[in-house]
């Protein structure tokens, strides 16, 4: 065979097992790749559509080809037991910027959601309200420093939330884990202020000494998405309290994040439930519940805080009524002592003479 022959015999073989296969080969992978592209915008394009403002974070980091990514988004929860449950009612509304710009969807807590978390609240209290004081202080403590690692997050909230620039949102976050820290710091002191001996007529020891009131349901301020939300919560919780929290209605974010804080603290299951949703529809079942000993009506406004106030009185719950609060103002203890019951102990001295006591 000529060698101009060969190489046509070759030539016809390399075209369609050799060079001809690889453009076969391209086709193909043309043809397969086209309907997968094709596939993917149809699926971003959906996720788009369904997720709304999503659309808007769209990151070019992400596919081998460079394509824009989905962000994901953040599924807030509601905080019962040490748990996240979604409402059992199945229901969210829609949380909105100062703006009116979509933020997330909030679970709509409903009357069942409120009861277990009494429930939960209840079972925590014997374990919370037996700790030494130090040890509820060194948890409380460890909150603050996970809060300070989640700085920019809620700052982001906040200023989302409130309206208010990023430079006073995390001057306001600084100030809710200053206040944390500082609340903190009275669980081992606030017997001395509360407590001491009494003088008595009569050879007798008499010892005051405060307790926990028990659980304690907290409306949370509606404007204060989380300095205010920390200036109600701390003060029940560190002298022994578990809380049952409905948090503001118009910013509940910063709640539900403060949440997933207590969650991965050292804080046991129970001791704060965070609920979402209308104070008008979660306050009522919480301050007529015969298991809740007492009552914060922070953010309880108008005809719906005498309304609880009178629900209240079946059986004698403790009520801190709302009034007007400068939540950036220096706390005082009146929060940490309004939750408190005193109990007074008699003791017998012995004979007490000019011998001395028989002590």
């Amino acid at each position: 065979m000529s060698e101009s022959a060969a190489k046509k015999k070759s030539a016809g073989k390399s075209g369609p097992g050799g060079a001809g296969k690889p453009g076969r080969s391209a086709k193909a992978a043309a043809g397969k790749s086209g309907p997968a592209k094709s596939a993917t915008a149809a699926k971003s394009a959906d996720a788009a559509g369904a997720s709304g403002p999503a659309a808007g974070k769209q990151s070019s980091q992400g596919g081998s080809g460079g394509a824009p990514r989905l962000g994901v988004l953040k599924t807030y929860k509601l905080f019962v037991g040490g748990k996240f449950p979604r409402s059992e009612s199945g229901r969210v509304y829609e949380v909105t910027d100062s703006k009116g710009g979509w933020l997330a969807n909030a679970p709509l807590s409903s009357r069942k959601d409120a009861r277990d978390a009494v429930s939960a609240a209840r079972k925590a209290f014997g374990g919370w309200s037996g700790a030494t004081a130090y040890n509820r202080g060194q948890v409380l403590y460890r909150v603050a420093e996970m809060l300070e690692g989640r700085r920019e997050q809620f700052a982001a909230e906040v200023a989302d939330a409130e309206g208010i620039a990023p430079a006073a949102a995390a001057a306001r976050v600084d100030a809710a884990i200053d206040r944390w820290v500082w609340y903190a710091g009275w669980s081992d002191k606030v017997a001395q202020i509360a407590g001491g001996a009494n003088p008595v007529a009569g050879p007798y020891f008499n010892l005051s000494t405060p307790e926990p009131t028990g659980v304690v349901a907290v409306l949370a301020p509606q404007e204060s998405s989380l300095l205010g939300l920390v200036s109600v919560v701390a003060p029940a919780i560190v002298t022994g309290n578990t809380v049952v929290v409905v948090t503001s209605e118009r910013s509940p974010l910063p709640a539900l994040s403060l949440a997933e804080v207590l969650a991965t603290s050292d804080v046991p299951g129970g001791v704060v439930n965070v609920l979402s949703g209308r104070a008008a529809e979660l306050g009522p079942p919480l301050a007529s519940h015969q298991d809740v000993n007492a009552i914060d009506l922070a953010g309880a406004e108008g005809e719906l805080a005498v309304e609880l106030e009178i629900a209240a009185a079946d059986n004698l719950k403790r009520v801190r009524r709302p009034a007007p609060v400068d939540w950036t103002a220096d706390p005082g203890t009146e929060r940490m002592l309004g939750f408190l019951e005193t109990k007074t102990v008699w003791h017998p001295t012995g004979a007490l003479g000019a011998a001395g006591s028989s002590y």
